[in-house]
């Protein structure tokens, strides 16, 4: 299984982006917030985070063709993935859906918004509310994705600004209050050791000035 391709991005066209990389060229399917973040990097060596699925319906007399759909970072992909597994979505469905930034999608899972969702291209209300009842829960660390035209490998810290994040929860604050900190204090320091260090800075830009 193919999970990651770098090379050269020679083309971008629609939802497909063609990566030259050795010998070979691939064709790799690119959700729309995917190709917005790349539009400027043509020419340039990218490194996308790789799922494969079977395209193709052998009972009709088809045949089945390998494809890719890449991403920038490991988070998107996951969640692309999870979105795929609820009833009535499929892979095909979620490339076409996935035009906004994950974490605002996430955030409209997180907060039960069924509008939102259903704005998104092929979403309607019952596949929005299956999606929500399906991942609401575990939205949390894809809620703080920001995107960045950043290499993936220097977005150090996630999972530090991930546990913040659910400890703000545990001392009573809301998805979107926890949510607004988070950004806060990361915009205010960017880094963090621990999430000892995150909630210090939380609190310390909480205290008059």
């Amino acid at each position: 299984m193919i999970t990651r391709i770098t090379g050269t991005l020679v083309e971008l066209s629609g939802t497909e982006a063609t990566i030259a990389a050795g010998a070979f060229e691939y064709e790799v399917f690119v959700p729309d917030f995917v190709r917005r973040q790349l539009q400027s990097q043509v020419d340039r060596e990218v490194s996308l985070r790789t799922i494969e699925f079977l395209d193709g319906n052998v009972q009709k007399g088809g045949r089945l063709t390998p494809r890719l759909i890449g991403f920038l970072h490991k988070a998107e992909r996951d969640f692309f993935d999870m979105i795929c597994q609820v009833d009535g979505v499929g892979v095909k469905k979620a490339l076409q859906a996935m035009v906004r930034p994950v974490h605002e999608v996430a955030e409209a899972i997180e907060e039960q918004d069924v509008k939102f969702l259903s704005t998104l291209p092929g979403i309607g209300p019952a596949v929005a509310e299956r999606i929500i009842a399906k991942l609401r829960r575990k939205m949390a660390k894809f809620a703080l994705l920001i995107e960045r035209d950043v290499p993936p490998e220097s977005q150090t810290g996630q999972d530090v600004l991930n546990e913040g994040y659910e400890a703000l929860l545990a001392l009573g604050h809301s998805p979107a209050e926890a949510r607004e900190k988070i950004e806060q204090a990361a915009q205010a320091k960017g880094k963090f050791k621990n999430v000892e260090d995150l909630i210090q800075q939380v609190y310390l830009q909480q205290r008059p000035q």
